[in-house]
C-alpha cells in the first residue's frame, strides 16, 4: 500500500509493481517494474475549490441523437470529445465562477441524406409553391450560408450531389442550434440571432446545453444521424426508366444517344451513368429538359457522368450523349446506370423509385427481358431484375471472364417483373458476367464488382 495527502500533489512517485507465483504452484516465480505516478487533486479536495458541470445531449429536429459530433470547451479550460450514437456530452471538474463556452461541430459525410429530392423541396419554396415547415429546414437549405434561401443555393446544393464540389460554400456538413432558442419566424430564422455555441458566465453547479443539429442541404430529413456508411434500408416503389434504342455501333462512328422518359410522373431523378471507356468516347451532352447544370464531368475519362434534374418538363426528352466509338460493340454491353456515385433514384407520387436504362424496350413490355444490375459496379449487394412473359423455372449463372461458374440461383418465378440479389461477399471482384435462362429464352450482361 501507498498512502498520499496533500503535501505529496504536484509530486512524481516512484512505485514497484510486482507480479508473482499463483500460491502454492512452488515454482517461487517473481517480478517487477519501475513506473511513477503523478498526484494530482481533481476533485480540489487540497485546495477547497469548487467544482461545476456542463452536459447536454445533440439531436435533430424529429429527436434522433446525433454521433460524430465534436463537442469543444473552451475558457479557463480545453477540452474535445466526440459524442456516440447517444448523441451526450458531459464535461466535470469546472472551476466554480470561471467562464467556460461549449461548441459543437461535425463536418463529415457532405452528401448524407442531400438528394435532388431536397432540391424539388427547395425549389418550391423558393417559388412560394410549397414552404418548407419549419425554421430547422430553412436554415438547412441555406446552403451557402448567406442568411437567404436563393436559387444560388440550389446551384451550391446540385455541384455537390453531382460530386462537381465537395463542399457547401462557407458552410459544414451540419450546423447546430441552441435547443432553447425560440424562432419567431419559420421562413427567416435569421430576424433574430440565434446561437451556435453555449456560453457560461461565473458557472456554478451542474448546467445543461442542448442543442438540434441540422444536416445542411437535407430538408426531407433523411439523413443518417448516427454513424456514417449506414445500411441503405430504402424501399423502392416501381422503377423510373430513361429509355433509348439498343444498337450496334462500329469503330470510328458517331454515336448519338438520345434518352427519353416519363418526364412529368415524377419530380425529378439523379443517378451515375457509366460508359466503357475502351469502346466509347463522350464528345458531348445535348440538352433537353437537361440542362448543362444537371450534369457533372469531372470524371467523365473515367466513364462517369453524374446527372441530376427536377423541375416541371414540357416534353419526354431528356437529353443526349454523343460519343466516339472506340471499338465494336452494343450500347447495352457498355452503357448502364448504377449508384456509384450519385445514387440513381426517382421520386414520384407513389414513392422512391429506382432508375433504369430501358435499352428498345417499354415499361410494360410483354418480352422476355434481362435488365442491368442495380447497382453496377457495386460492392455489397446488387439486384438483376428481368421479366417473364408467362410464369417459368428460371435459373441465374454467374460466371467470370474465364467461364468458371461462381454462383447459381434457380427458381421458379411468376409472369412479369421478378428480381433477384445477389452479395458481393459470396462473388470475385472485377468483370463477373450473369446469364438468365428459361425454356425458351436466353440473355447475358456484364456486371463489375469493386473491391
Amino acid at each position: 500500500n501507498v498512502i498520499f495527502d496533500c503535501d505529496d500533489i504536484g509530486t512524481l512517485v516512484f512505485v514497484q509493481l510486482w507480479v508473482g507465483e499463483v500460491p502454492g504452484d512452488g515454482c517461487n516465480d517473481w517480478d517487477y517494474c519501475t513506473t511513477f505516478m503523478e498526484v494530482q487533486d481533481n476533485n480540489g479536495v487540497c485546495s477547497g475549490l469548487k467544482f461545476a458541470s456542463i452536459t447536454g445531449d445533440n439531436k435533430t429536429e424529429s429527436g434522433a441523437t446525433v454521433a460524430n459530433v465534436d463537442m469543444t470547451i473552451s475558457g479557463d479550460m480545453a477540452n474535445t470529445l466526440t459524442t456516440d450514437n447517444n448523441g451526450d456530452y458531459s464535461f466535470g471538474s469546472l472551476v466554480e465562477g470561471n467562464d467556460y463556452t461549449v461548441t459543437p461541430m461535425r463536418n463529415d459525410d457532405l452528401r448524407n441524406g442531400v438528394s435532388t429530392f431536397d432540391l424539388a423541396l427547395i425549389s418550391k419554396h423558393i417559388l412560394n409553391v410549397q414552404s418548407l415547415n419549419s425554421a430547422y429546414k430553412v436554415i438547412a437549405a441555406d446552403a451557402n450560408r448567406t442568411g437567404t434561401v436563393t436559387t444560388l443555393d440550389l446551384v451550391a446544393i446540385r455541384k455537390v450531389v453531382l460530386f462537381v464540389s465537395n463542399e457547401f460554400p462557407n458552410n459544414t456538413s451540419w450546423r447546430f442550434v441552441d435547443a432553447d432558442h425560440i424562432f419567431t419566424s419559420v421562413s427567416n430564422p435569421w430576424n433574430r440571432a440565434f446561437d451556435e455555441a453555449a456560453s457560461f458566465n461565473n458557472i456554478a453547479g451542474a448546467m445543461k446545453a442542448d442543442f438540434i443539429a441540422i444536416k445542411v442541404g437535407d430538408v426531407s430529413g433523411d439523413a443518417e444521424p448516427q454513424f456514417i456508411n449506414a445500411i441503405d434500408d430504402r424501399t423502392f416503389n416501381g422503377t423510373f426508366f430513361l429509355n433509348t434504342d439498343d444498337k450496334a455501333f462500329e469503330a470510328g462512328e458517331r454515336v448519338e444517344v438520345k434518352f427519353t422518359g416519363a418526364l412529368n410522373t415524377v419530380e425529378g431523378y439523379q443517378a451515375t451513368l457509366n460508359f466503357n471507356t475502351k469502346a466509347l468516347e463522350l464528345v458531348d451532352v445535348v440538352s433537353a429538359e437537361s440542362t448543362d447544370e444537371n450534369f457533372g464531368l469531372s470524371m467523365v475519362d473515367n466513364g462517369i457522368v453524374t446527372t441530376s434534374w427536377n423541375g416541371t418538363a414540357n416534353s419526354n426528352e431528356a437529353f443526349t450523349l454523343v460519343f466516339n466509338a472506340k471499338a465494336n460493340g452494343t450500347l447495352s454491353e457498355e452503357l448502364a446506370i448504377s449508384s456509384e456515385y450519385t445514387v440513381a433514384e426517382a421520386y414520384a407520387a407513389e414513392g422512391l423509385q429506382e432508375v433504369g436504362i430501358n435499352f428498345g424496350r417499354t415499361t410494360s413490355t410483354t418480352n422476355f427481358a434481362l435488365y442491368q444490375n442495380t447497382p453496377n459496379p457495386f460492392m455489397g449487394e446488387t439486384t438483376i431484375k428481368f421479366y417473364l412473359p408467362q410464369s417459368a423455372t428460371a435459373t441465374l449463372t454467374v460466371s467470370d471472364v474465364s467461364g468458371k461458374v461462381i454462383e447459381v440461383v434457380k427458381g421458379d418465378y411468376n409472369k412479369g417483373d421478378n428480381y433477384v440479389t445477389l452479395n458481393s461477399d459470396n462473388l470475385v471482384s472485377g468483370v463477373l458476367y450473369y446469364q438468365l435462362d428459361t425454356e425458351n429464352f436466353t440473355a447475358t450482361k456484364k456486371m463489375i464488382i469493386i473491391e
